[in-house]
């Protein structure tokens, strides 16, 4: 079922993105030419994500501070698995295309790609994952908070769940293999944890294949502590709502201090910052490697 949702959505997004992306106006388009300028070759269009994605902010932030939206340059709002079933068809063809890209990724794992450089620093550096957790949670459920507090993983770890999920198996399946193929990882996550002893606890999460991998990952290991735990997908600012009002217990979805700095300026009076859960993370703007001599944000104003 997930499979097909998963492919229902990005048939639809990807056919909505065909009328404005010039890439998309042939069954085999033209492959990316370095001798033109690249904005007319790909009608001036970033292709984007969600609309309420940090990413995007920061995108129409790069349009303005790179002289981009001045030169006809335009974000395209779709989705991710819209986002990247035009990076995989762009791709296939050798054609001209800038997607929104963060890491830990599975597109980076699968596809030729590689971020532009930021030398205006619109992206910020290397973020981290945090994690986030209502006031009061460490007292009402100190083992959860715990093993919240242990649990840190690297980009390569989660990829593992990531690629599994990308290829179609069910994201409980994927976490469940990665949680059986880790004794030792879990080990460190639940070590001097209590037991739950059946206390509900609730994570919400951006849909993001990132989120989505960790949520599941984290989800089970409470319940193998003896926590009933369920789990939410919400857009971003919703999420941090649901835990900074407690109608959530935490939520492993913080990128910072970029991508969800606004949502922490808002909120991190109200909520508790667990820690970090994954370090390396990184957003921008990303390319096909083909495209060599596209190598800066600067680049795509190239004549």
């Amino acid at each position: 079922m997930y499979k097909k949702i998963k492919f229902i959505a990005a048939a639809l997004s990807v056919i909505l993105l065909a009328s404005t992306l010039s890439a998309c106006s042939s069954s085999k388009p033209a492959a990316y030419n370095p001798k033109e300028k690249l904005g007319k070759q790909i009608n001036y269009t970033i292709t984007g994500i969600d609309a309420g994605a940090g990413i995007m902010a920061s995108t129409q932030k790069a349009l303005n501070t790179y002289d981009l939206r001045q030169n006809k340059w335009q974000l395209q709002t779709s989705s991710t698995a819209a986002m990247t079933s035009t990076l995989d068809k762009a791709i296939k063809y050798k054609q001209p295309i800038v997607v929104t890209g963060w890491q830990p990724h599975w597109m980076f794992t699968k596809f030729p790609i590689k971020f532009l450089k930021d030398p205006k620093n619109v992206y910020g550096k290397a973020e981290q994952i945090h994690t986030i957790a209502r006031k009061g949670l460490s007292k009402d459920a100190p083992g959860a908070y715990q093993i919240m507090k242990q649990f840190h993983w690297t980009p390569e770890q989660m990829s593992q769940v990531m690629l599994k999920t990308n290829a179609g198996v069910d994201p409980k399946k994927a976490a469940s293999d990665f949680i059986k193929q880790n004794p030792k990882l879990v080990a460190e996550w639940t070590r001097g944890a209590a037991k739950g002893n059946g206390k509900a606890i609730k994570l919400t999460y951006v849909a993001w294949d990132s989120e989505i991998a960790s949520t599941n990952v984290l989800a089970q290991v409470l319940d193998s502590m003896g926590y009933k735990t369920t789990i939410q997908a919400m857009e971003m600012q919703p999420m941090w709502i649901s835990v900074a009002t407690n109608k959530a217990d935490a939520t492993l979805s913080a990128w910072l201090p970029n991508t969800a700095g606004i949502y922490y300026k808002q909120y991190k009076d109200k909520v508790d910052d667990v820690g970090v859960n994954l370090n390396g993370a990184k957003v921008g703007l990303a390319v096909p490697k083909y495209m060599k001599n596209i190598n800066s944000i600067e680049d795509l104003l190239k004549k």
